[in-house]
């Protein structure tokens, strides 16, 4: 049976324990995220996520990844591309395959839309 999936603002959404970003390479960054639905297949996650001001490395292998942010600004420097200043109100599209860096200048929340292969 198919049904509507209805929720609270995402600005609102309760978020799981904020633990240490794994992948952070400046600033002591934490990150938390609530997962609010998946695919009965599997290959879709749509959530929002968290995470402090700082810098991590990150790639998008085996999926893709589509963003709206929140609140937070952030740089994105894609491998051998020059720097993207992202603002809240924006989107992003981190296809497969993607590698680069975020720079978080603020608390970032984003609502996420991953894409397995």
């Amino acid at each position: 049976m198919v049904t509507l999936q209805h929720f609270e603002p995402a600005a609102e959404i309760a978020l799981g324990q904020a633990l240490p970003k794994a992948s952070s390479i400046e600033g002591n960054q934490h990150e938390a995220e609530a997962v609010l639905w998946t695919s009965p297949d599997g290959r879709t996650e749509i959530g929002v996520w968290e995470c402090s001001p700082g810098r991590f490395h990150s790639t998008r292998d085996g999926f893709s990844e589509t963003c709206y942010i929140l609140s937070g600004r952030l740089t994105l420097t894609e491998s051998g591309r020059s720097p993207v200043f992202i603002n809240p109100g924006e989107m992003i599209v981190l296809p497969t395959g993607w590698q680069g860096e975020w720079w978080l200048h603020d608390t970032v929340r984003k609502i996420y839309v991953v894409t397995r292969d």
